[in-house]
């Protein structure tokens, strides 16, 4: 093999190595290498231990067999033979095919794919009434399974590596979540055994409005830890899909109105500008969808205090539309991705308090109603979350 072979290999091979997807990594290893080794028909088996078969997970035509439709054409039966013998396969058309035409004239040569030093697969080149394969063509077939081989191995690793990352992560969420609802517990029933404790002293006389105070702070930290444990359950039921949804007519419209005086009677000062457009009822649980609205406006107020909080509704075909937004600082890009999920609070210096829940219970409850919720955001300008609901007809 002189030099500028090898040249040309490496060439193949590194720009091969470059490629991220590995479809388009073998797109790029057969295609290249076509020139010195002409194929039709290029497939890859994997052995399904489910079906007890291989399957096919990667099919190319180059040639004149893209219009064909028979099993040959794919080298479905040879690939068998492959795994069954766990080396190369050759299997040349018969001298009288050849006379029936092309597509009936078929050389096919696979060779056994090793992943992980374990027999996985099969690689199968299909060449319809051209030569038979040569030495060299055998060799070069070779060379492209070995990369097939890896390519797929490394799909593998990729996808493996993808998973314990999530698992990972997981992990760490809930391993923070139970940090913070050790803290989240605590400081209510601190705050209620504390008032209570000192309203029961023998020793001191409280006054009327310093009792009143007293059971007020109690009364309010007993509401939020009910919240906290109904959250909590919520989210269990929601994952394990066995909260009960009550679904009839729904004006979004009106359900947003009442939220949004309810907000105001809770905070007063907070500004709230209304562009609603009236439109049809939709299907939906109107309990659960107020929850939905009612956790984005506290999230608004939180995270964006002092900011006004803007409230559009639009039909947009045959979904609607609704979108909260806020003038706060916003989130960063890299968090967007993990904004819903369970447990998963912004890292940063805030001092807010939450559990991680209420945007992930959000999202449930909205795809539930077969709808879609995501979030938008730009650092310094605010956060706006889109929620898209189906604008059926009702009747």
């Amino acid at each position: 093999m002189d030099i500028s072979t090898l040249t040309f290999l490496h060439e193949i091979f590194q720009e091969v190595q470059q490629k991220q997807d590995w479809r388009t990594a073998l797109d790029t290893l057969f295609v290249s290498l076509r020139g010195s080794f002409i194929f039709d028909n290029v497939a890859i088996y994997l052995f399904d231990p489910k079906t007890k078969t291989p399957e096919v997970v990667y099919a190319r035509a180059v040639g004149r067999g893209k219009t064909a439709e028979a099993d040959a054409v794919w080298g479905e039966a040879l690939s068998y033979e492959v795994l069954e013998n766990g080396k190369m396969v050759l299997m040349d058309s018969k001298p009288d095919a050849r006379q029936l035409g092309r597509l009936t004239s078929a050389n096919l040569v696979g060779f056994p794919l090793y992943i992980g030093s374990k027999l996985s697969g099969a690689l199968v080149f299909v060449r319809f009434g051209g030569p038979e394969y040569s030495e060299l063509h055998i060799q070069i077939a070779s060379l492209q399974a070995f990369w097939a081989a890896a390519l797929i191995e490394r799909r593998d690793l990729q996808e493996a590596r993808a998973e314990l990352d999530s698992v990972q992560r997981q992990m760490r969420l809930q391993d923070d979540f139970v940090s913070t609802i050790s803290h989240e517990l605590r400081t209510p029933l601190g705050f209620i055994k504390g008032y209570s404790t000192s309203l029961l002293r023998q020793d001191t006389t409280w006054d009327e409005a310093t009792q009143r105070e007293f059971l007020n702070i109690i009364d309010e930290e007993a509401d939020r830890l009910t919240r906290l444990i109904e959250d909590m359950l919520e989210s269990a039921r929601l994952q394990s899909n066995t909260l009960q949804f009550k679904f009839s007519p729904v004006r979004i419209d009106a359900l947003l109105r009442d939220v949004t005086v309810r907000m105001k009677t809770i905070h007063p000062d907070i500004q709230i500008t209304l562009d609603l457009q009236p439109l049809p009822p939709v299907r939906g649980d109107a309990m659960r969808l107020s929850q939905v609205f009612d956790n984005l406006f506290t999230n608004a107020i939180k995270y964006a205090p002092g900011s006004e909080i803007i409230i559009s509704v639009r039909s947009n075909g045959d979904k609607i539309r609704i979108t909260i937004t806020d003038r706060g600082e916003g989130i960063p890009a890299a968090y967007l991705p993990f904004i819903f999920e369970r447990f998963y609070r912004v890292p940063g210096e805030r001092t807010v308090t939450g559990t991680g829940l209420g945007l992930y219970i959000c999202k449930q409850i909205v795809m539930a109603h077969h709808g879609n919720i995501w979030v938008e955001s730009v650092m310094g300008e605010g956060t706006t979350f889109i929620i898209e609901l189906s604008n059926a007809p009702m009747f």
